[in-house]
This record gives C-alpha cells, sequence and structure tokens, in this order.
C-alpha cells in the first residue's frame, strides 16, 4: 500500500505538483498595473543564459521532452538544448501503479528535472510556455521570452469530459478534484493513492475511455492492483471497471484471464457500456443499460490534445480528439497544411494511431532528435517506427506481468497505419514481473542519470 509520511511531503513541494495556467486564456485590460507587471516579463528575456550554438528549445518534459533533450545533446553536443517545463518535480504515469499498490517506493516515479539536466548537460527553464511566434522564432513565457532556431513542442494530453456528457464548469471541476483519472498530473496519483489506501469497502469505478488513450494497457492493470489491495487487506468491496469496448484493449486474455482467476469476487469488469452521464455529486455513472452507483473512484474521460496546441493554432481541426497537425514522418508542424520546418509536436498529442505510452513517447523521442541532428548537419534521415514495449503488473504476491511489444508502419495502398512485428505473452509469471522493474529502471535511468 502507498504510504504517505512527511519525509515524502518534504521532497514534493506543493509548488512541484502546481499546473500553472495558460496566460493568454484570459483577457486582462491593458490598463491595469497587474496587465503591464506581465506585459514587463513576459516582454523581456528570459534569464537563461546566451545560446552558444544552434538553439533547440523542447517544451514539455514528460517523458517525450526528457528523451529529446537528452538525445538532441547525445546527438550533437554543439546545439544549445532548453528544456521548458512548468513542473518542479516529475511524476511518471508508467509504473504508478506499482507504487499505489505498495511494490515500490515514491522514490521510483518522483525525479529531479534538475538531475536530468545537469547528467545531460543541457538547461532546465522552469516556465509556463506563453505564446510561440513562429515567423520570428521565439517562445514567450511567463518568466521571459527565447529565440529557438528549432523547437519542439511536447505538451502531452487534457481531458475531454465532454465526451461523458458533463459540460457544466462546476461539474467537471468536481470529477478532477473528488474522482481524478490519475493520467496528467502527479496530484492525482497523490489522490488516488490516498483513495485507495482509505477505502473502507463498497463499490469502487474505474472507466477506460474511447479512443486512443494513455495507456492502452493501464485502466486493466490498475483493476488488478486496486484489487489486489482489496484482496490483501480482505476489503468488502469490487473493482468496477466500465469499458467501452467488447474487451480489454490490449493483452485481453491475460487480464481476463487475471480478473477471472485472481480477482473473481474484487473486480466486476463491464465490457460494451457506453457512459453518457455522471452525476458527481450523487456518485452514479450513467449508462445505455442502467445506473451505477459508487462510493468512490478514478474516472478516466475521453482524451484529446493539450489545449495549448488550439491556442497556438496547431491542433487539426479534423482530429476527433484535437491532437497536433504534423507531418507523420516528419513530425513537423503543419498548421492549414504547410510545413514549419523549424517547429516539431511529438509524444501523447500527435494524430498517428500509434500507442500512447511513455516507452512509445520515449523511442519516438529519440527518432525526432536524430532527425533535428541529422538537419542541423545538413542532412536527412528515414522515418524510423516508433517501439511499444509494455509490461502490466497483474499480481502482487507474488509479482507477475503480461506483456505486448510491437512497432508500427505505414501501409500507403490503404493509406492506413498498422501493427507490425507485434508479440505478446499473456501468461503470467514471474520472470516478466522482474522484468517490469528492470524495464523502468533502465528508462528513469537513462533520462535523469
Amino acid at each position: 500500500m502507498a504510504k504517505f509520511t512527511r519525509r515524502d511531503f518534504g521532497k514534493l513541494s506543493a509548488g512541484g505538483f502546481a499546473s500553472a495556467g495558460l496566460a493568454g486564456g484570459a483577457t486582462v485590460a491593458a490598463a491595469t498595473p497587474a496587465a503591464a507587471a506581465i506585459s514587463g516579463i513576459t516582454a523581456r528575456p528570459a534569464e537563461v543564459a546566451q545560446a552558444r550554438g544552434r538553439r533547440v528549445i523542447v517544451v514539455g518534459g514528460g517523458w517525450s521532452g526528457l528523451t529529446l533533450a537528452k538525445y538532441l545533446k547525445m546527438g550533437d553536443p554543439e546545439l544549445d538544448v532548453v528544456l521548458i517545463e512548468r513542473r518542479s518535480v516529475f511524476i511518471s504515469h508508467p509504473i504508478s501503479g506499482l507504487w499505489l499498490a505498495g511494490l515500490t517506493p515514491l522514490e521510483t516515479i518522483a525525479h529531479s528535472y534538475l538531475d536530468a539536466a545537469a547528467h545531460n548537460g543541457y538547461t532546465y527553464f522552469n516556465a509556463s510556455l506563453v505564446d510561440v511566434d513562429r515567423p520570428a522564432r521565439r517562445v514567450t513565457t511567463d518568466q521571459g521570452w527565447l529565440a529557438y532556431d528549432a523547437l519542439v513542442l511536447a505538451p502531452g494530453i487534457d481531458y475531454d469530459y465532454a465526451s461523458f456528457g458533463v459540460t457544466d464548469p462546476h461539474q467537471i471541476d468536481l470529477l478532477k478534484s473528488h474522482y481524478p483519472a490519475g493520467f496528467v498530473s502527479g496530484s492525482e496519483h497523490i489522490t488516488l493513492a490516498r483513495k485507495v489506501q482509505g477505502f473502507k469497502g463498497g463499490v469502487f469505478v474505474l472507466t477506460a475511455p474511447p479512443g486512443i488513450y494513455r495507456c492502452s494497457a493501464t485502466p486493466y492493470e490498475r483493476a488488478c492492483l486496486i484489487a489486489s489491495v482489496f484482496k490483501k487487506r480482505n476489503i468488502k468491496g469490487k473493482v468496477v471497471l466500465i469499458d467501452p469496448r467488447d474487451q480489454p484493449a490490449v493483452s485481453a486474455e491475460g487480464f481476463l484471464a487475471a480478473f477471472d482467476e485472481l480477482y473473481g469476487d474484487f473486480i466486476d469488469y463491464m465490457p460494451s457500456t457506453e457512459i453518457e452521464g455522471i452525476d458527481g455529486e450523487n456518485r452514479t455513472i450513467s449508462t445505455g443499460f442502467d445506473d451505477i452507483a459508487f462510493d468512490d473512484g478514478a474516472i478516466y474521460p475521453r482524451i484529446r490534445g493539450a489545449r495549448l496546441l488550439e491556442y497556438l493554432g496547431l491542433a487539426d481541426a479534423k482530429s476527433a480528439q484535437r491532437e497536433a497537425a504534423i507531418d507523420p514522418f516528419t513530425y513537423n508542424a503543419m498548421p492549414s497544411g504547410t510545413i514549419d520546418p523549424n517547429v516539431y509536436i511529438c509524444g501523447d498529442c500527435r494524430p498517428m494511431p500509434f500507442s500512447k505510452s511513455g516507452g512509445t513517447a520515449r523511442s519516438e523521442a529519440m527518432y525526432v532528435a536524430a532527425l533535428i541532428v541529422a538537419r542541423a548537419g545538413g542532412k536527412e534521415i528515414p522515418w524510423q517506427s516508433p517501439h511499444t514495449t509494455c509490461y502490466s503488473m497483474v499480481n502482487t504476491e507474488p509479482p507477475e506481468a503480461i506483456m505486448v511489444d510491437g512497432q508500427y508502419r505505414f501501409d500507403a495502398t490503404a493509406g492506413q497505419w498498422a501493427h507490425f512485428e507485434n508479440t505478446a505473452n499473456n501468461q503470467r509469471d514471474s520472470a516478466m514481473g522482474k522484468k517490469a522493474f528492470e524495464w523502468a529502471d533502465a528508462h528513469f535511468r537513462d533520462m535523469f542519470s
């Protein structure tokens, strides 16, 4: 079980989980002292050392952004790389379920951006992006502006509660604060862990969203891990997992076997169930069949590309999930169909139907970094497929996992993306459970050490 100590909260300051708002989202009268102060701050150069070479700015310090910053410097040490990230502490979404179930300490998923920058030779600038002037090649932050030669945006995702029929701001805020999904901010993980730790019994609801979401296996893995806590503590309650699909989105055979064989008394899986509305105050979820009452839970709506992309005019208006408008092979921004050769967009906000997982975003970022490095030297490189490797822990005593691994290819004849060289192992065992820990450790060491 995830425990919270004074020592944990000493390491994770309140500022580490703060989400700074987008300054461009509100209108302030130009004559006010506050507006004048803000204008003065954003109009001045940021307090970042002058570039000593071609400057590449990376916005967003998730798995994609951290990998980009490191591999840009590895590929060309002469590049001046600046990572702009509004958070002061990194909290990983991948592997967070293991912490939730008490299989690993908080230190496993919590890391320092300062350490990552110091160890890998780039600059970490703790600031929030406000605007991008693409013709001038300049980004504006809440702490001043910086010029760039190349810009990479990796802003991640936002939630789309309207997909559940919830549009009232009060109701959205209620769901975000009382039943957070646990896929955007570190605060959500803290809250979810508290919920699991303090659950006394009844129905703990989880939802798997429609569309492509972050991350395909997680709702099913999380159901297993939370159920394992209830089982271990002999809590008289069930995890109710509501899924619009007719079976788990990935590793269906392995997850269904775990639901039945390990957690028959603790998991109620509801496939082919569409959510039509949610009443957070009365804790009721309406489906096409009936109303489901719940005592607590984590409600995960459909995801969409970060709203920042729309503000910057870089979202694809035709995308159902409002993801980035890009060239899918070079990741260059392509607003209104015109390629911007100096701006790239990658990570979970990209539109291709690749898994929105940490490992996928990381391998994708390695390619984008290599492409930017090559272009800095006047060369081009061929497109490389992202690589998705996912270990899903389904048992805790002993730790046992299942896994899936694969790549992607584009079928030019059909005009569609397809899986390529996929392998899966749905037979849970301790060897894969061990590999799940090893996979996480190797990736964290590479990003932060």
